[in-house]
């Protein structure tokens, strides 16, 4: 695994070390992320909008983006830099994002440290940059303000309900980060199979997302022997240690009736013109913000009187987080959907 330019001096003989670090400023040096982040943990080059950083549990993923937000909020050279900074709940971002142990209080020098004012959910540094702090559980809450720069946390924990208008809290960030000529949004998580991280995976192909990928192990020499012996023998060869340490994203739930590859397999292109039946199957959600997602597939089927002989097509998944509601309309536009002329469900 890559080290930090640190680590690799810290291997070297006593003498070789002492060469290295003379004349270096020993104060500087505490505070200068170049040298302690490995480099998956530094920045990307080019002209992103957003660096996703996926990876275990413990790999440095909270310092990675607490000191990227450090190093933007350094400049002044086109006006005001504006961030939001957003985790799930108002605690995950006063204890993670602010002023956790490798939060954005704690890994900046005294000399450029913000004034906090949690009543007004508010950083502002000396040079007069600002930051606000937003949580993903109210969407609206992001809905209206301007960003040069975001980091949102653990976000394939945040809550998937949209808000009136059909938008998630990633969705009004996104929409919010629009101030300057290169907006930008760090996000971090450990990965879980969830609609969002998907996502970002595919759109990384366009070059304006860029994912880093990460494990825990990557970040040993920050963690206690015992953590590391305790994790790795408890959860050693388990898909939860894939997920969790390794920051793998699973492919299939262990134990699935029907996996990724049987389904790939009995992909088509589309229905043969002229299957009569069109059916939507939905598996409701009863609770205005519900936690589980409402079930929603549209199918088509020929008509044999006898079941067994009949073929079925999925056309489409529509499933969707949200109020009775919001699925229910969901229900009736794939309805309309379904019902018309089946040359144009083949197209």
């Amino acid at each position: 695994m890559a080290k930090s330019i640190m680590e690799q001096i810290a291997m070297l003989p006593p003498e070789e070390q002492a060469k290295v670090l003379a004349g270096m400023d020993p104060d500087a040096l505490v505070w200068d992320w170049s040298v302690w982040g490995r480099p998956e943990q530094q920045a990307p080059e080019g002209d992103w909008n957003i660096w996703a950083y996926i990876a275990g549990r413990g790999a440095g993923k909270t310092r990675t983006a607490a000191e990227w937000v450090r190093e933007q909020a350094k400049y002044t050279n086109e006006g005001q830099r504006r961030f939001a900074l957003v985790a799930r709940t108002a605690a995950d971002v006063r204890d993670v994002i602010v002023e956790g142990e490798s939060g954005i209080m704690n890994v900046t020098p005294p000399s450029e440290r913000p004034l906090y004012e949690p009543s007004k959910r508010r950083l502002t540094w000396p040079n007069g940059n600002v930051a606000t702090c937003f949580t993903a559980d109210e969407p609206d809450s992001l809905r209206g303000p301007q960003f040069t720069h975001a980091w949102g946390d653990e976000i394939a924990a945040w809550r998937q309900t949209p808000d009136a208008a059909g938008m998630t809290a990633f969705d009004n960030l996104r929409v919010g980060a629009r101030l300057g000529r290169n907006p930008q949004i760090v996000v971090t998580t450990t990965p879980k199979r969830v609609p969002l991280l998907y996502k970002l995976i595919e759109e990384s192909k366009t070059g304006r997302v860029v994912i880093t990928r990460g494990s825990t192990l990557d970040n040993s020499g920050n963690l206690s022997g015992a953590y590391l012996d305790a994790i790795t023998g408890v959860y050693a060869g388990t898909r939860l240690a894939q997920q969790e340490i390794y920051g793998e994203m699973l492919d299939d739930v262990e134990g699935a009736l029907w996996t990724t590859e049987m389904i790939d397999r009995g992909r088509q292109s589309g229905m043969p013109l002229g299957t009569p039946l069109r059916i939507i199957g939905v598996d409701p959600s009863v609770a205005e913000n519900p936690r589980d997602e409402c079930g929603i597939v549209v199918c088509g089927s020929t008509a044999d009187r006898d079941l067994y002989k009949r073929q079925a097509w999925v056309l489409e998944d529509a499933t969707v987080l949200g109020s009775p509601e919001t699925w229910a309309n969901k229900v009736g536009l794939s309805f309309l959907e379904a019902y018309k002329p089946a040359a144009s469900v083949n197209e």
